[in-house]
């Protein structure tokens, strides 16, 4: 199975997360340069020229609404592919915002304005919003435009004491913008790299998960043909041991004959997980999916399942066998971590967009230092020769390549429940979800 590509075309684009914020600035820039301009209107006693001030602002208020429509307006209506962002293109919005101010600037006083420092609030998001070549042309662009107010402007006579006020009020909003909208921004920058650097991490288990399918696949065909060989020479060997008496021998040689069998049986379970990687996704149910992972489970412990009947008939799209596999692989690590007399408990609730399948094992659980490292491939608690630390790696790797997600809670002493979400198209306490990228990384339920 490969990496979804749904998976990484939900992880947006940088200059799609610098859009969408220098958006909502643009609409709290807006909205502050019409408060202030109705305000001085009332401090100066009508002095200002409202018409051509309303019209800067529209200027900014019609660019503003164009690029909701372009970027935004299919994606939140339909779902869509959102449309590609290009840096160009937000230099280009910067500069219209320059291009605003200094036209707001010119109908109010020019570089006696104490909002003539916003400058500085383009050019500190510039910084982060578009690279250096941008940023010097946008700081370019301030600085000729900050010129041409020392040349040609419309003075406006504001008096000393408002004029300290309006440096004062200048202050606060800049610093607020720049504060607010740069933590914001960044913010979501490092949200975005952060599920950039969980999709590769999915990616290179799929890779591992795909190598081990083909090493796996050729032991299977490399073993058969000298195991078989093993197997028809222990035949051999019992039947003329039988006829010499000698029932010790006899035994060890059915005994060589019985092991045999169970390496072919290992190595053919391996041959059929390694088709599992190219399988196809079908419909299958909750309850079918359980059904197929019971498969070939031993009596004791027993397995006891806890699923609603409303839950088991929920459809899923999945590849079936490898979750089953997955899923038994699960069951059975749980059953050698309980008391024969204690059974495993095999629950399912439903989560959000997703159902959760909860394996509750009886054993002792596990300490804080095993629990870290407990997944990683190759490592394992179990005696030697009683498994190779590759079951819950295999798990893990295919429930996630399906868009699941799968949670180890355990407790030295409180036995171990491994909890998996399956995406579905079903949503619990909420309204019909389509989407398989809303599970998370970790799971929000809690122990029962």
């Amino acid at each position: 199975m490969a990496l979804p590509a749904s998976r990484v075309a939900a992880i947006p684009d940088r200059n799609w997360v610098n859009i969408q914020w220098l958006a909502r600035l643009r609409w709290a820039e807006i909205a502050g340069q019409a408060a202030t301009v109705l305000v001085g209107q009332f401090l100066l006693d009508g002095a200002l020229p409202m018409a051509h001030l309303l019209a800067v602002i529209a200027v900014g208020l019609v660019s503003n609404l164009a690029i909701e429509l372009y970027y935004f307006g299919d994606r939140r209506r339909s779902r869509a592919v959102a449309r590609p962002v290009h840096e160009r293109q937000i230099a280009l919005v910067m500069m219209l915002d320059i291009a605003v101010l200094t036209g707001l600037l010119y109908f109010t006083g020019g570089p006696h304005n104490p909002f003539a420092f916003l400058y500085v609030v383009q050019i500190a998001l510039a910084t982060v919003l578009v690279r250096a070549l941008w940023s010097w042309m946008l700081v370019g662009l301030s600085f000729v435009g900050f010129g041409i107010l020392l040349i040609a402007n419309q003075p406006l006579d504001i008096p000393d004491d408002r004029r300290m006020v309006g440096a004062w009020v200048a202050l606060g909003v800049a610093s607020a913008f720049v504060l607010h909208f740069l933590r914001r921004i960044t913010g979501a920058l490092a949200e975005r790299d952060a599920e950039l650097t969980e999709a590769r991490g999915l990616a290179a288990r799929q890779e591992r998960l795909a190598s081990l399918a083909t090493m796996a696949a050729g032991a299977a065909h490399e073993l058969s043909t000298p195991l078989g060989t093993v197997a028809l020479a222990a035949k051999e060997l019992e039947r003329a041991l039988t006829r010499t008496g000698a029932p010790e021998l006899v035994a060890d040689a059915r005994l060589i004959r019985e092991q045999v069998g169970r390496c072919r049986a290992i190595l053919e379970q391996m041959a059929q997980g390694a088709g599992t990687v190219g399988e196809g996704v079908t419909a299958c149910t909750i309850g079918e999916l359980l059904d197929e992972a019971l498969v070939g489970a031993r009596a004791a412990p027993g397995v006891h399942r806890d699923v609603p009947p409303e839950l088991a008939r929920v459809e899923l799209r999945l590849p079936p066998r490898a979750v089953s596999q997955a899923l038994r692989s699960l069951i059975t690590n749980a059953q050698d971590a309980s008391p024969a007399d204690a059974a495993v408990v095999v629950s399912v609730r439903g989560e959000g967009a997703a159902v959760e399948l909860a394996i509750r094992d009886r054993g002792q659980g596990m300490p804080t230092e095993i629990l870290a490292r407990i997944g990683e491939p190759f490592f394992t608690t179990k005696p030697p020769g009683s498994g190779m630390g590759l079951g819950l790696f295999l798990a893990r790797a295919v429930i996630e390549a399906v868009g699941g997600a799968l949670d180890i809670e355990s407790s030295a002493g409180a036995g171990t429940c491994v909890r998996v979400a399956l995406p579905t198209d079903v949503s619990y306490g909420g309204a019909k979800h389509q989407s398989r990228e809303s599970i998370p990384p970790g799971m929000v339920s809690k122990p029962a």
